[in-house]
């Protein structure tokens, strides 16, 4: 092959000879390395970006393919994800408005990346942000991280590797041949602020190492059905599909008028409707059966638009789809959900704006403690409270008639109404005024990766004051405020897109020694 060449066979003198040497034990193929050069231009540092991770991956999913062909194959093959690192001298203090685009001290910070063609936008601007910051380039070049060979497709590997694990059970395991995904890569050390790098060791650069990254655009795509692709900057949770359908809805109504703010309307099995302004036209196929958490994506320039995703019921959900979403770095997500009222006064169909959050789901207690407390972020209150009063048509003193603003208690229990005086005397001395089972998964995770998160619950039982959630009362109840509540949500985030970006990502979610990447 004439762009690679077997490191039995180099004849390269000094370290790098030692260090092939050592690797020639393994018998190893790869591709020819491409040097590590500097950029000055955030748009070519990016191009090499594409060009490595492209050439790499290509590599692998060549050689793979030959194997399941037949051909035999007797040295270890890897490739590696390209990186980003930046290196400087000085503590001058930047402008301390920002809250990311700078590395925190001198020294030389660097991260893996992955999908350079999915994430060109967001890499072209965090690049772009430390060479204007800095005054100093950027280097791209080839990592020591090994790409496993699942994430050099984008999906489809199962085709290919039934073919393999016929050959492998008689012949060798398919990982003593290709990398595989590895756990000790793909773990949130960065995020939780618990990663202990060797003396003489990079500091990191971004949230996640590339791997991290792969592994969760891939389960985007198990659990949702949609490919990352599609997923939108802005992002609603709920955890009923009543509040999905409408969306479709609107989504539909969207298309069909030509709406002159979306590109494209977006389903589960990547069912694809064109705005009419555009064209119209729908490509792609329903699904024989939903996914297990369905997501919706409203497609605008940029990826602008709104996705909605349907978790599902319980913690583990929100604390699952959350800590994949993150890795695309979304400009905010909201919580649209139910939730039990807690107070006399409360009716059925009132809003609950969270601006505090017991954590009794207990789903993210290792990686953030229950005793981090998690912020109301002013901007999304705002946008909420906002969006309440213009959608329902009243202000001041007056909102208060139809919403409350108070602490959310999140629970793991779905029958905590059966848990006695106890769970009863805790949410009093909380101050709670609603309770839920996905709140504060949804917001702890929007804290612990840097995502501004809000909670807006609409009241649909009152378990301790004799209104239960009953099926006939239940139906009733979806019909009169589901609609009004999604409105409200789609108004809260266009109040948010007119927002700068530097201020909705507020300095309070970085902490002390921050990466640069948002």
């Amino acid at each position: 092959m004439d762009d690679v060449k077997s490191i039995l066979g180099s004849r390269i003198a000094g370290p790098l000879r030692e260090k092939i040497d050592a690797m020639a034990v393994q018998k190893v193929l790869t591709p020819t390395r491409i040097a590590t050069q500097a950029f000055t231009d955030a748009a070519a540092a990016v191009v090499r970006l594409e060009e490595i991770y492209e050439r790499n991956t290509a590599f692998l999913r060549g050689r793979f393919e030959a194997y399941t062909r037949g051909e035999r194959l007797d040295v270890r093959v890897r490739s590696t994800y390209p990186f980003v690192r930046i290196t400087t001298d000085t503590y001058a203090r930047l402008d301390s408005r920002l809250s990311y685009g700078f590395v925190s001290r001198p020294g030389t910070h660097q991260a893996t990346v992955t999908r350079p063609d999915l994430f060109r936008a967001y890499f072209i601007e965090q690049i772009g942000l430390l060479i204007q910051n800095h005054a100093v380039s950027v280097e791209i070049g080839e990592s020591d991280e090994p790409i496993p060979i699942h994430f050099a497709y984008r999906r489809d590997i199962s085709i290919e590797a039934n073919v393999a694990v016929e050959r492998t059970m008689s012949d060798r395991p398919l990982r003593d041949l290709f990398d595989v995904p590895d756990l000790a890569t793909m773990d949130d050390t960065i995020v939780n602020g618990t990663l202990n790098l060797p003396p003489g060791s990079p500091a990191p650069l971004a949230m996640f190492r590339a791997a991290r990254v792969d592994y969760s655009l891939h389960r985007l795509y198990h659990y949702t059905a949609t490919d990352p692709e599609h997923f939108q900057k802005f992002v609603i949770f709920t955890n009923y599909q009543f509040y999905l359908d409408a969306f479709a809805r609107i989504c539909r109504e969207r298309m069909t008028a030509g709406h002159p703010d979306c590109d494209a309307f977006v389903e589960p099995g990547n069912v694809i409707t064109r705005n009419a302004r555009l064209g119209g036209g729908q490509t792609g196929a329903p699904l024989e059966r939903a996914p297990q958490m369905p997501a919706f994506h409203l497609v605008a320039p940029e990826c602008g638009g709104i996705t909605m995703i349907n978790i599902g019921a319980g913690p583990s959900n929100a604390r699952n789809i959350t800590d994949h979403v993150a890795v695309l770095r979304p400009h905010a997500w909201l919580m649209l959900g139910h939730c039990a009222g807690l107070r006399n006064t409360q009716r059925l169909g009132d809003y609950v704006l969270a601006h505090a959050y017991m954590r009794e789901d207990h789903v993210l207690d290792e990686e953030l403690p229950p005793w981090v407390p998690i912020p109301a972020l002013a901007e999304m209150q705002v946008a909420l409270e906002s969006a309440v009063g213009e959608v329902v048509g009243l202000s001041g003193f007056e909102l208060k008639k139809v919403m409350r603003t108070g602490t959310v208690a999140s629970v793991d229990n779905r029958n905590w109404e059966l848990g006695g005086p106890a769970i009863i005397q805790r949410l009093s001395q909380s101050r709670a005024v609603a309770l839920d089972m996905e709140s504060s998964a949804v917001a702890a995770n929007g804290f612990r990766f840097r995502v501004p998160y809000g909670t807006l619950l609409c009241v649909s039982d009152r378990p301790l004051h004799g209104e239960i959630k009953l099926a006939g009362m239940a139906g009733e109840f979806y019909r009169q405020r589901v609609g009004q509540h999604l409105e409200i949500g789609l108004r809260a985030l266009e109040n948010l897109k007119s927002q700068r970006r530097e201020s909705l990502h507020s300095r309070k979610l970085r902490s002390f020694t921050e990466v640069a990447f948002q």
